[in-house]
């Protein structure tokens, strides 16, 4: 598996992208990390609609890859 770069990042952003490919990039970056935490800031019951922010650190060293 490519490993996640920060310049990978800004592609998180893009939209519309599908739950499947956001999934996907999603799950890239937290294998990627050294530590990453999940809070939820917002959910409205009555539509469904929520906030979910993400934090933690990405492994920048790139001994483990041999690159």
């Amino acid at each position: 598996m490519p490993r996640f770069r920060l310049q990978d990042l800004p592609a998180l952003e893009a939209s519309p992208t599908s739950p499947a490919t956001l999934r996907t990039k999603i799950g890239e970056l937290i294998i990627h990390s050294v530590n990453a935490a999940a809070q939820v800031e917002m959910l409205d019951r009555e539509t469904g609609e929520y906030r979910v922010v993400l934090q933690g650190t990405l492994d920048l060293d790139d001994s483990a890859t041999g690159r």
